[in-house]
């Protein structure tokens, strides 16, 4: 039995330093220990520590697999007795603290494998196009798009127009400002498939933010005939009602911001934006 719990993962950090082989350092975003021993910090007045594994479900995410608590002493780290028989697992989001990879010799001390052996069912398929792909949309998702680019393009290589691989690929692109490469891979993408509005959404939103608003507007026009839904509309509405903000072009910032307007909800984020926008232009 396996239980999926959030345990352990919101409590404020405490950094500890004893000797080279007890040092802790909460440092590491949970993305970045991927396939790791970890440790989580401990509240003030506890002893001791609760580590465990990292590593990323295909279809679930990330996820820590708790082993048990450590303590520091003056010799290492003491191993702890298990406290639940049971497979512990906890699902990881932007909310998890920062955490503590284990060194090689802090994992000696308590005497772990180098990976656990029930690793190899999670990487079961792990070079297949479906299961890297999945991979970099964990990444997309909580916002390490730097870190979805090499799972994702090796899927790319092996079958680039997979269902749903080519706009994580852009999405991680866009995010971390690759722009030109997202244009890329976005028009390989709808000369394949010139139907699919999450194309052009990425794909005006690349334009947008090289500065090239008319053909992002162009681009966004198709988008907003692709879809019905409305909040994807308003959000299409409100960037452009942006560029042309910043453009001092008020015709064209009207234009998008009514239909920002006609898309959001009353009161939303992106209706007060338009409206504190507007404003520039009357102090004209």
């Amino acid at each position: 039995m396996r239980l999926i719990l959030s345990l352990f993962l919101f409590i404020p950090s405490l950094g500890f330093s004893q000797s080279d082989t007890t040092e802790l350092k909460f440092d590491t975003k949970y993305y970045n220990a991927v396939d790791k021993w970890i440790a989580f910090p401990k509240k003030k007045a506890d002893t001791t520590y609760t580590f465990g594994f990292i590593y990323i479900d295909e279809q679930a995410g990330f996820t820590f697999d708790y082993t048990s608590h450590f303590k520091l002493t003056d010799s290492g780290l003491k191993k702890l007795p298990r406290q639940f028989e049971a497979g512990l697992k906890s699902r990881l989001s932007r909310n998890t603290i920062d955490v503590a990879i284990l060194s090689d010799e802090q994992i000696v001390e308590l005497e772990l494998p180098k990976e656990p052996e029930w690793l190899a069912i999670y990487k079961e398929g792990s070079e297949k196009p479906e299961y890297l792909k999945n991979i970099g949309f964990h990444y997309n998702a909580n916002g390490a798009s730097n870190l979805a680019l090499e799972p994702l393009l090796k899927a790319y290589g092996i079958e680039p127009h997979l269902k749903g691989l080519e706009f994580e690929l852009a999405y991680a692109y866009n995010a971390i400002g690759k722009f030109n490469e997202a244009i890329s891979v976005l028009k390989k993408a709808i000369e394949n498939d010139p139907q699919t509005f999450w194309f052009y959404r990425e794909l005006g939103f690349s334009h947008k933010n090289l500065g090239q608003v008319e053909k992002a507007e162009e681009i966004y026009r198709k988008a907003l005939d692709l879809t019905k839904d409305e909040a994807q509309k308003a959000e299409i509405a409100v960037n452009m009602a942006q560029s042309y903000a910043q453009l001092k072009d008020e015709k064209k910032f009207k234009e998008w911001a009514k239909l920002t307007k006609k898309y959001s909800e009353k009161g939303s984020r992106f209706e007060q934006y338009v409206d504190a926008w507007a404003k520039e232009f009357e102090k004209k």
